[in-house]
Protein backbone atom coordinates (compact mmCIF):
# COMPACT_ATOMS: atom_id res chain seq x y z
CA UNK A 1 0.00 0.00 0.00
CA UNK A 2 0.88 3.79 -0.72
CA UNK A 3 1.18 6.12 2.01
CA UNK A 4 0.44 10.14 0.81
CA UNK A 5 2.85 12.30 2.23
CA UNK A 6 2.05 14.85 4.72
CA UNK A 7 2.87 18.58 3.34
CA UNK A 8 5.98 19.93 4.86
CA UNK A 9 5.48 21.55 8.14
CA UNK A 10 5.64 25.73 7.14
CA UNK A 11 2.70 24.54 4.20
CA UNK A 12 0.70 23.34 6.89
CA UNK A 13 1.47 26.43 9.10
CA UNK A 14 0.44 28.75 6.51
CA UNK A 15 -3.07 26.72 5.22
CA UNK A 16 -3.83 27.19 9.33
CA UNK A 17 -2.83 31.15 8.70
CA UNK A 18 -5.40 31.67 6.16
CA UNK A 19 -7.77 29.32 7.50
CA UNK A 20 -7.73 31.87 10.83
CA UNK A 21 -7.77 34.87 8.69
CA UNK A 22 -10.62 33.92 6.63
CA UNK A 23 -12.81 33.17 9.80
CA UNK A 24 -11.24 35.46 11.88
CA UNK A 25 -10.91 38.32 9.52
CA UNK A 26 -14.59 39.40 8.75
CA UNK A 27 -14.53 39.20 5.33
CA UNK A 28 -16.78 36.86 2.82
CA UNK A 29 -19.15 36.76 0.30
CA UNK A 30 -21.16 33.79 0.11
CA UNK A 31 -23.60 33.10 -2.71
CA UNK A 32 -27.34 31.95 -2.51
CA UNK A 33 -27.00 29.59 -5.61
CA UNK A 34 -23.84 29.00 -7.18
CA UNK A 35 -25.63 28.11 -10.60
CA UNK A 36 -28.84 29.29 -12.27
CA UNK A 37 -29.94 27.50 -15.35
CA UNK A 38 -32.72 30.11 -16.74
CA UNK A 39 -34.66 30.31 -19.42
CA UNK A 40 -34.42 32.56 -22.32
CA UNK A 41 -35.90 36.36 -21.72
CA UNK A 42 -36.99 35.66 -18.76
CA UNK A 43 -35.90 37.66 -15.74
CA UNK A 44 -32.68 35.94 -13.23
CA UNK A 45 -31.88 37.00 -9.32
CA UNK A 46 -28.64 36.84 -8.03
CA UNK A 47 -28.02 37.25 -4.40
CA UNK A 48 -25.30 37.03 -2.34
CA UNK A 49 -24.89 37.56 1.53
CA UNK A 50 -21.44 39.40 2.47
CA UNK A 51 -19.63 40.75 5.79
CA UNK A 52 -16.71 42.83 6.15
CA UNK A 53 -14.40 43.85 9.60
CA UNK A 54 -16.14 46.26 11.81
CA UNK A 55 -14.87 49.94 11.17
CA UNK A 56 -15.27 49.69 7.66
CA UNK A 57 -17.98 51.61 6.04
CA UNK A 58 -19.25 50.24 2.56
CA UNK A 59 -18.08 52.81 -0.36
CA UNK A 60 -19.67 50.99 -3.26
CA UNK A 61 -20.69 47.40 -3.51
CA UNK A 62 -21.69 46.19 -7.16
CA UNK A 63 -22.08 42.79 -9.84
CA UNK A 64 -19.31 42.36 -12.00
CA UNK A 65 -18.47 39.50 -14.77
CA UNK A 66 -14.97 39.96 -14.88
CA UNK A 67 -12.53 39.14 -11.79
CA UNK A 68 -10.16 41.72 -13.36
CA UNK A 69 -9.48 44.18 -16.57
CA UNK A 70 -6.56 45.57 -18.20
CA UNK A 71 -5.50 48.05 -15.68
CA UNK A 72 -6.45 45.71 -12.59
CA UNK A 73 -9.81 47.35 -11.83
CA UNK A 74 -13.05 45.17 -12.09
CA UNK A 75 -16.07 47.02 -13.94
CA UNK A 76 -19.19 47.52 -12.75
CA UNK A 77 -21.83 45.78 -14.77
CA UNK A 78 -24.43 48.59 -14.60
CA UNK A 79 -21.88 50.75 -16.46
CA UNK A 80 -22.44 48.06 -19.59
CA UNK A 81 -24.42 49.28 -22.29
CA UNK A 82 -25.51 45.22 -22.38
CA UNK A 83 -26.86 44.93 -19.02
CA UNK A 84 -27.76 48.56 -18.10
CA UNK A 85 -31.32 48.45 -18.93
CA UNK A 86 -32.02 45.21 -17.91
CA UNK A 87 -29.97 45.70 -14.54
CA UNK A 88 -31.35 46.53 -11.18
CA UNK A 89 -29.79 46.18 -8.05
CA UNK A 90 -31.92 45.24 -4.89
CA UNK A 91 -31.06 44.21 -1.00
CA UNK A 92 -29.31 45.99 2.14
CA UNK A 93 -26.34 46.58 4.18
CA UNK A 94 -25.63 42.57 4.18
CA UNK A 95 -27.48 41.60 0.98
CA UNK A 96 -27.33 42.31 -2.00
CA UNK A 97 -29.78 41.00 -4.65
CA UNK A 98 -29.23 41.70 -8.44
CA UNK A 99 -32.34 41.64 -11.09
CA UNK A 100 -31.68 40.81 -14.64
CA UNK A 101 -34.41 40.77 -16.94
CA UNK A 102 -34.54 39.01 -20.86
CA UNK A 103 -31.44 37.33 -20.77
CA UNK A 104 -30.35 35.95 -23.77
CA UNK A 105 -27.33 33.14 -24.60
CA UNK A 106 -24.98 36.23 -24.68
CA UNK A 107 -25.77 36.52 -20.74
CA UNK A 108 -24.19 32.78 -19.88
CA UNK A 109 -21.01 33.88 -17.70
CA UNK A 110 -19.62 33.39 -14.24
CA UNK A 111 -20.94 36.68 -12.04
CA UNK A 112 -19.49 38.22 -9.07
CA UNK A 113 -19.97 40.14 -6.29
CA UNK A 114 -17.69 42.94 -5.31
CA UNK A 115 -17.55 45.54 -2.34
CA UNK A 116 -15.10 48.60 -1.20
CA UNK A 117 -14.64 50.44 2.08
CA UNK A 118 -13.55 53.79 3.42
CA UNK A 119 -10.35 52.32 4.73
CA UNK A 120 -6.74 51.62 2.69
CA UNK A 121 -7.32 47.93 1.31
CA UNK A 122 -10.42 47.46 2.71
CA UNK A 123 -12.11 46.00 -0.56
CA UNK A 124 -13.55 42.13 -1.12
CA UNK A 125 -14.86 39.93 -4.36
CA UNK A 126 -16.53 36.81 -3.71
CA UNK A 127 -14.68 34.71 -5.98
CA UNK A 128 -16.56 31.21 -6.25
CA UNK A 129 -19.38 33.39 -8.34
CA UNK A 130 -23.01 32.24 -9.32
CA UNK A 131 -22.84 30.42 -13.16
CA UNK A 132 -25.68 31.67 -15.56
CA UNK A 133 -26.40 29.12 -18.14
CA UNK A 134 -29.51 30.40 -20.43
CA UNK A 135 -31.84 27.62 -22.24
CA UNK A 136 -33.96 27.42 -25.14
CA UNK A 137 -36.41 24.96 -25.27
CA UNK A 138 -36.88 21.85 -27.96
CA UNK A 139 -39.58 19.72 -28.55
CA UNK A 140 -37.99 15.75 -28.42
CA UNK A 141 -40.76 13.49 -30.86
CA UNK A 142 -40.45 9.71 -32.62
CA UNK A 143 -40.10 10.05 -36.44
CA UNK A 144 -42.35 7.24 -37.09
CA UNK A 145 -45.87 7.05 -35.61
CA UNK A 146 -49.02 4.61 -35.87
CA UNK A 147 -52.58 5.20 -34.60
CA UNK A 148 -52.81 3.09 -31.16
CA UNK A 149 -48.82 3.91 -30.27
CA UNK A 150 -48.15 4.92 -26.93
CA UNK A 151 -46.35 8.18 -27.59
CA UNK A 152 -44.61 10.25 -25.64
CA UNK A 153 -43.45 14.21 -26.30
CA UNK A 154 -40.86 15.41 -24.47
CA UNK A 155 -39.59 19.52 -23.74
CA UNK A 156 -36.10 19.44 -23.39
CA UNK A 157 -34.09 21.91 -21.85
CA UNK A 158 -30.17 22.28 -22.28
CA UNK A 159 -29.99 22.41 -18.56
CA UNK A 160 -31.84 21.91 -15.48
CA UNK A 161 -34.15 24.94 -14.73
CA UNK A 162 -33.46 26.41 -11.39
CA UNK A 163 -37.01 27.53 -10.86
CA UNK A 164 -39.87 24.98 -10.45
CA UNK A 165 -41.73 24.80 -13.72
CA UNK A 166 -44.92 24.30 -14.84
CA UNK A 167 -44.80 23.07 -18.19
CA UNK A 168 -47.62 23.61 -20.89
CA UNK A 169 -48.18 21.94 -23.90
CA UNK A 170 -49.73 23.08 -27.44
CA UNK A 171 -50.94 21.58 -30.66
CA UNK A 172 -51.80 23.74 -33.75
CA UNK A 173 -50.80 27.08 -31.59
CA UNK A 174 -53.57 26.05 -28.96
CA UNK A 175 -53.09 25.21 -25.55
CA UNK A 176 -53.47 21.78 -24.50
CA UNK A 177 -55.60 20.85 -21.33
CA UNK A 178 -54.05 17.80 -19.57
CA UNK A 179 -55.60 15.58 -17.71
CA UNK A 180 -52.73 14.85 -15.67
CA UNK A 181 -49.97 17.60 -13.94
CA UNK A 182 -48.27 19.33 -16.44
CA UNK A 183 -44.92 18.41 -17.16
CA UNK A 184 -41.81 18.38 -19.59
CA UNK A 185 -43.77 14.94 -20.84
CA UNK A 186 -46.60 14.58 -22.98
CA UNK A 187 -48.24 11.21 -23.32
CA UNK A 188 -50.60 10.20 -26.04
CA UNK A 189 -51.44 6.81 -25.01
CA UNK A 190 -52.78 5.57 -27.43
CA UNK A 191 -52.33 7.77 -30.41
CA UNK A 192 -55.33 8.61 -32.31
CA UNK A 193 -55.25 10.26 -36.00
CA UNK A 194 -57.02 13.61 -34.67
CA UNK A 195 -53.48 14.63 -32.97
CA UNK A 196 -51.58 14.88 -35.92
CA UNK A 197 -50.82 18.36 -35.84
CA UNK A 198 -47.71 20.35 -34.86
CA UNK A 199 -46.52 20.51 -31.00
CA UNK A 200 -44.71 22.98 -28.90
CA UNK A 201 -43.92 23.84 -25.28
CA UNK A 202 -43.26 26.20 -22.66
CA UNK A 203 -43.29 26.84 -18.85
CA UNK A 204 -46.25 28.81 -17.58
CA UNK A 205 -45.10 32.25 -16.73
CA UNK A 206 -43.08 32.61 -19.27
CA UNK A 207 -43.02 33.89 -22.85
CA UNK A 208 -40.33 31.69 -24.13
CA UNK A 209 -41.90 28.90 -26.87
CA UNK A 210 -40.41 26.50 -28.34
CA UNK A 211 -40.20 25.67 -32.22
CA UNK A 212 -43.18 23.76 -34.03
CA UNK A 213 -42.32 20.15 -34.65
CA UNK A 214 -44.69 18.11 -36.66
CA UNK A 215 -46.38 14.52 -35.22
CA UNK A 216 -47.86 12.92 -38.52
CA UNK A 217 -50.08 9.64 -37.17
CA UNK A 218 -50.12 6.98 -39.48
CA UNK A 219 -53.51 5.23 -40.02
CA UNK A 220 -55.36 3.21 -42.34
CA UNK A 221 -59.31 3.24 -42.97
CA UNK A 222 -61.23 0.35 -43.88
CA UNK A 223 -63.04 1.51 -46.37
CA UNK A 224 -62.12 5.48 -47.39
CA UNK A 225 -65.08 8.19 -46.45
CA UNK A 226 -65.99 10.40 -49.44
CA UNK A 227 -66.98 14.48 -47.45
CA UNK A 228 -68.43 17.35 -49.91
CA UNK A 229 -67.94 21.10 -49.36
CA UNK A 230 -70.09 22.81 -48.94
CA UNK A 231 -72.41 20.16 -47.50
CA UNK A 232 -75.39 22.00 -48.02
CA UNK A 233 -77.93 22.62 -51.13
CA UNK A 234 -75.97 22.71 -54.04
CA UNK A 235 -76.70 25.26 -56.74
CA UNK A 236 -75.90 25.00 -60.45
CA UNK A 237 -72.86 27.79 -60.57
CA UNK A 238 -71.32 26.82 -57.10
CA UNK A 239 -67.88 25.48 -56.73
CA UNK A 240 -68.00 21.50 -54.83
CA UNK A 241 -65.42 19.89 -53.92
CA UNK A 242 -65.35 16.04 -52.82
CA UNK A 243 -62.64 14.81 -50.63
CA UNK A 244 -61.25 11.14 -50.27
CA UNK A 245 -60.15 10.43 -46.71
CA UNK A 246 -58.41 6.90 -47.13
CA UNK A 247 -55.10 6.30 -45.11
CA UNK A 248 -52.29 8.24 -44.04
CA UNK A 249 -50.00 7.97 -45.96
CA UNK A 250 -52.32 8.50 -48.55
CA UNK A 251 -53.17 5.38 -51.23
CA UNK A 252 -53.76 6.28 -55.01
CA UNK A 253 -57.26 7.86 -55.45
CA UNK A 254 -60.07 7.34 -58.39
CA UNK A 255 -63.21 9.05 -58.55
CA UNK A 256 -65.85 7.12 -60.11
CA UNK A 257 -69.34 8.49 -61.28
CA UNK A 258 -71.71 5.89 -62.62
CA UNK A 259 -69.17 3.19 -63.68
CA UNK A 260 -66.88 5.97 -65.16
CA UNK A 261 -63.41 7.46 -64.03
CA UNK A 262 -63.67 11.19 -64.04
CA UNK A 263 -60.78 11.95 -62.12
CA UNK A 264 -58.17 10.87 -59.86
CA UNK A 265 -56.24 12.52 -56.35
CA UNK A 266 -57.83 12.74 -52.42
CA UNK A 267 -59.77 16.04 -53.62
CA UNK A 268 -62.29 16.04 -56.87
CA UNK A 269 -63.59 19.74 -57.54
CA UNK A 270 -66.08 20.85 -59.61
CA UNK A 271 -66.27 24.48 -60.35
CA UNK A 272 -69.63 25.96 -62.14
CA UNK A 273 -71.44 23.22 -61.20
CA UNK A 274 -74.32 22.11 -64.00
CA UNK A 275 -77.43 19.86 -63.63
CA UNK A 276 -75.23 17.37 -65.98
CA UNK A 277 -72.81 16.62 -62.88
CA UNK A 278 -75.70 15.29 -60.60
CA UNK A 279 -75.18 11.95 -59.71
CA UNK A 280 -73.84 8.98 -57.68
CA UNK A 281 -69.36 9.34 -56.76
CA UNK A 282 -67.46 6.70 -55.29
CA UNK A 283 -63.79 6.96 -54.42
CA UNK A 284 -61.22 4.41 -54.98
CA UNK A 285 -58.41 3.91 -53.21
CA UNK A 286 -55.38 1.46 -53.99
CA UNK A 287 -52.11 0.33 -52.70
CA UNK A 288 -49.90 -2.69 -51.82
CA UNK A 289 -52.92 -4.12 -49.45
CA UNK A 290 -55.73 -4.18 -52.20
CA UNK A 291 -58.46 -1.81 -53.79
CA UNK A 292 -61.24 -0.44 -51.36
CA UNK A 293 -64.48 1.42 -52.34
CA UNK A 294 -66.21 4.18 -50.46
CA UNK A 295 -69.95 4.33 -50.08
CA UNK A 296 -71.64 5.90 -53.18
CA UNK A 297 -72.57 9.96 -52.13
CA UNK A 298 -75.24 11.83 -54.40
CA UNK A 299 -74.73 15.28 -55.57
CA UNK A 300 -77.96 16.65 -56.92
CA UNK A 301 -77.18 19.97 -58.50
CA UNK A 302 -80.79 22.24 -58.20
CA UNK A 303 -81.84 24.28 -60.62
CA UNK A 304 -84.43 26.59 -62.71
CA UNK A 305 -84.81 26.69 -66.45
CA UNK A 306 -86.29 30.36 -67.76
CA UNK A 307 -88.95 28.61 -69.81
CA UNK A 308 -89.92 24.36 -69.37
CA UNK A 309 -88.85 22.29 -72.18
CA UNK A 310 -91.22 19.36 -73.79
CA UNK A 311 -89.85 16.01 -75.01
CA UNK A 312 -91.56 13.64 -76.37
CA UNK A 313 -90.80 9.33 -76.71
CA UNK A 314 -90.38 8.32 -79.73
CA UNK A 315 -89.49 11.09 -81.12
CA UNK A 316 -90.87 10.02 -84.56
CA UNK A 317 -93.91 9.40 -86.28
CA UNK A 318 -96.66 8.46 -84.04
CA UNK A 319 -99.77 5.77 -85.38
CA UNK A 320 -102.91 5.18 -83.87
CA UNK A 321 -102.55 2.42 -81.38
CA UNK A 322 -98.57 3.33 -80.17
CA UNK A 323 -97.50 4.83 -76.41
CA UNK A 324 -96.27 8.37 -75.90
CA UNK A 325 -94.42 10.30 -73.59
CA UNK A 326 -94.56 13.90 -72.62
CA UNK A 327 -91.84 14.90 -70.39
CA UNK A 328 -91.87 18.74 -69.06
CA UNK A 329 -88.03 19.96 -67.56
CA UNK A 330 -88.42 22.53 -65.82
CA UNK A 331 -86.13 23.16 -62.58
CA UNK A 332 -84.89 20.72 -59.90
CA UNK A 333 -86.48 20.78 -57.27
CA UNK A 334 -89.41 20.06 -59.73
CA UNK A 335 -92.02 23.13 -59.59
CA UNK A 336 -95.92 22.03 -59.78
CA UNK A 337 -96.51 21.18 -63.72
CA UNK A 338 -100.05 21.21 -65.67
CA UNK A 339 -100.52 19.57 -69.14
CA UNK A 340 -102.29 21.95 -71.56
CA UNK A 341 -103.92 21.28 -75.08
CA UNK A 342 -105.75 23.53 -77.15
CA UNK A 343 -106.80 25.84 -73.99
CA UNK A 344 -107.80 22.59 -72.11
CA UNK A 345 -106.15 20.90 -68.77
CA UNK A 346 -105.62 17.37 -69.21
CA UNK A 347 -102.91 16.41 -66.81
CA UNK A 348 -100.69 17.00 -64.11
CA UNK A 349 -96.84 16.04 -63.12
CA UNK A 350 -93.45 16.12 -65.08
CA UNK A 351 -94.15 12.89 -67.34
CA UNK A 352 -97.79 13.00 -69.44
CA UNK A 353 -98.48 9.58 -71.12
CA UNK A 354 -100.96 8.62 -73.69
CA UNK A 355 -101.22 4.73 -73.67
CA UNK A 356 -102.87 3.80 -76.83
CA UNK A 357 -102.95 6.96 -78.80
CA UNK A 358 -105.86 8.20 -81.31
CA UNK A 359 -105.95 10.62 -84.20
CA UNK A 360 -108.39 12.80 -81.32
CA UNK A 361 -105.03 12.68 -79.03
CA UNK A 362 -103.51 14.87 -81.93
CA UNK A 363 -102.74 18.67 -81.52
CA UNK A 364 -101.21 21.01 -79.67
CA UNK A 365 -99.49 20.47 -75.96
CA UNK A 366 -97.93 22.84 -73.74
CA UNK A 367 -96.99 22.16 -69.78
CA UNK A 368 -97.18 25.14 -67.36
CA UNK A 369 -94.66 24.98 -64.07
CA UNK A 370 -95.73 27.23 -61.22
CA UNK A 371 -93.61 28.02 -57.85
CA UNK A 372 -93.67 30.85 -55.39
CA UNK A 373 -91.46 32.29 -58.10
CA UNK A 374 -94.30 32.56 -60.57
CA UNK A 375 -95.87 30.59 -64.18
CA UNK A 376 -94.28 29.96 -66.95
CA UNK A 377 -94.91 28.24 -70.01
CA UNK A 378 -93.33 25.60 -72.59
CA UNK A 379 -93.08 26.17 -76.71
CA UNK A 380 -96.23 24.41 -77.65
CA UNK A 381 -95.38 21.19 -79.42
CA UNK A 382 -97.94 19.34 -81.97
CA UNK A 383 -98.83 15.62 -82.49
CA UNK A 384 -100.00 14.56 -85.80
CA UNK A 385 -101.30 10.97 -85.04
CA UNK A 386 -101.39 8.96 -88.42
CA UNK A 387 -103.96 6.54 -89.14
CA UNK A 388 -102.04 3.09 -90.70
CA UNK A 389 -105.62 2.37 -92.93
CA UNK A 390 -106.11 5.49 -94.05
CA UNK A 391 -103.10 6.27 -96.07
CA UNK A 392 -103.10 2.98 -97.75
CA UNK A 393 -106.95 3.08 -98.74
CA UNK A 394 -106.11 6.90 -100.75
CA UNK A 395 -103.32 5.12 -102.61
CA UNK A 396 -105.62 2.43 -103.83
CA UNK A 397 -108.20 4.73 -104.72
CA UNK A 398 -105.27 7.23 -106.62
CA UNK A 399 -103.76 4.10 -108.55
CA UNK A 400 -107.17 2.85 -109.99
CA UNK A 401 -108.00 6.23 -111.17
CA UNK A 402 -104.77 6.82 -112.53
CA UNK A 403 -105.11 3.47 -114.75
CA UNK A 404 -108.74 4.25 -115.80
CA UNK A 405 -107.59 7.31 -116.99
CA UNK A 406 -104.82 5.83 -118.93
CA UNK A 407 -106.50 3.59 -120.25
CA UNK A 408 -109.07 6.16 -121.44
CA UNK A 409 -106.05 7.80 -123.29
CA UNK A 410 -104.42 4.50 -125.19
CA UNK A 411 -108.43 3.63 -126.16
CA UNK A 412 -109.04 7.43 -127.57
CA UNK A 413 -105.39 7.33 -129.22
CA UNK A 414 -106.00 3.78 -131.15
CA UNK A 415 -109.62 4.63 -132.39
CA UNK A 416 -107.93 7.81 -133.98
CA UNK A 417 -105.81 5.61 -135.99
Amino acid sequence: MSRMMAPPLPLVFLLMIHGVCSQWGGWSVSYSRSHICALQNSTVLMRCYYTHPTGHQIMKAFWTKTQINDNGEFPDLSDDPEYSRRLRFLGDKRISTVRLSHVTLKDEHMYYFRFITDQPGGNWIGRSGVTLNVTDLQVESPERVTEGDSVTLTCKSRCALTDRSTFIWFRNSLKILTESKPSHKLLLDPVRREDSGTYSCGVDGHTHISPDVQLNVMYRRVNPVISISPSGVIVEGDSVTLTCSDSNPPAEILWIKGGTIVGSGRVYSISNISSGDSGEYKCKSSDEHGEKYSDAVTLNVMYRRVNPVISISPSGVIVEGDSVTLTCSDSNPPAEILWIKGGTIVGSGRVYSISNISSGDSGEYKCKSSDEHGEKYSDAVTLNVMNPRGPGLLVWIVIAVACAIFTIIITIILYAM
